[in-house]
């Protein structure tokens, strides 16, 4: 056995240190190396789940301002409706003129409703666009580290609502 690891050149202290020496790099590469790196990719894989989480967040907000403005429609085309029908039983009673004039009245405030309902959408829509594109730069400037310019704000802002425009 001593002549096969003569043959080699296997001298016991110099294999000895070596291995130490691995064993010492291991040691310090895994504290001070590893260590950091495999923290900011946990850092980074958090932030993600929570820009996740938050994009879920304005979703839902968004379809239940859709839900409201649904339901402001369907309350002002009913309460419409309801003027229309009241308008044309009280015009049985009134000559052919009176029953025009009403019929005139109710279709503007059907318009009015509805104007009043699309600027409302409108609104809500601008706000949540607004919100949408703060949190998307946040986002961002949290993932990639870097703090975004008003120029790299605008471009994600636009790039973001042009894809949930509705």
């Amino acid at each position: 056995m001593t002549e096969i690891l003569e043959t080699f050149g296997l001298d016991w202290p110099k294999f000895i240190a070596q291995v130490i020496i691995v064993l010492l790099v291991y040691t310090i590469l895994s504290k001070y190396a590893f260590g950091p790196v495999l923290s900011v990719l946990e850092a980074r894989r958090r932030r993600i789940a929570e820009g996740e989480s938050n994009l879920e967040t304005i979703k839902a907000e968004m379809d239940k301002a859709e839900e409201n403005v649904r339901a402001t429609l369907d309350r002002a085309n009913a309460d419409a409706e309801r003027l229309i029908v009241e308008a044309r039983e009280s015009a049985e009673a009134v000559r052919v003129q009176k029953t025009q004039e009403a019929v005139k009245e109710a279709n503007q405030i059907l318009e009015k409703a509805r104007d009043g309902a699309r600027l409302e959408h409108e609104r809500v829509m601008g706000e949540l666009k607004r919100d949408f594109g703060r949190l998307v730069i946040d986002a961002t400037a949290k993932v990639t580290g870097k703090v975004l310019d008003d120029q790299d704000q605008v471009r994600i802002n636009e790039e973001a609502t042009s894809q949930i425009a509705l």
